[in-house]
């Protein structure tokens, strides 16, 4: 029974390879894997946590499931702007850890071949949020910064992350 299951897993992990959620902050794209993302909601209103940091913008109650919230314009050290109708929140989970990443328009669900991912450039660019990216994909003339998950929040921030969801549940 065992080689059933992981031949299943095995089966929708690999439907899922190089399909990625493209989402936009000001005017750069960025692509996470589908995997990790469990759903996509309109902006809603959060309850403030104290004594976290700026770019955690609180927690919702998503039936019955505290999430926390981070605005991934804070988290990459651009200009706080005001939300509107197309601000929007991809929940993904990562190391069974949910979490809203609060991003200014979704865009689209695209595959990418392996031929349209590029490596990420060296550490060391001013300005450039490399240790998030795992690859830069082309479309066309469309660049999409591919971010890693599992390295969105370092270790210490899925502690702080599940410690709020837990204590808020």
């Amino acid at each position: 029974m065992t080689g059933y299951l992981d031949e299943k897993q095995y089966e929708e992990e690999d439907t899922q390879k190089g399909r990625y959620l493209t989402f936009t902050l000001e005017d750069n794209v960025y692509g996470l894997q589908i995997r990790f993302v469990t759903e996509i909601i309109g902006i809603q209103t959060a309850t403030k946590v104290p004594e976290t940091p700026d770019y955690v913008k609180g927690i919702i109650n998503l039936r019955g499931r505290i999430i926390p919230l981070i605005d991934v314009r804070l988290k990459f050290g651009k200009e706080e702007i005001e939300y509107n109708e197309r601000t929007c929140i991809i929940v993904i989970d990562v190391e069974s850890v949910a979490v809203g990443l609060i991003v200014d328009k979704v865009d689209d669900v695209l595959t990418l071949e392996d031929n349209q991912i590029a490596s990420p450039p060296r550490s060391g660019m001013v300005g450039f949020e490399n240790r998030y990216i795992e690859g830069i994909g082309t479309v066309g003339d469309i660049v999409i910064l591919l971010l890693d998950a599992e390295k969105l929040l370092r270790a210490e921030e899925m502690e702080m992350m599940e410690t709020i969801a837990s204590d808020n549940a």
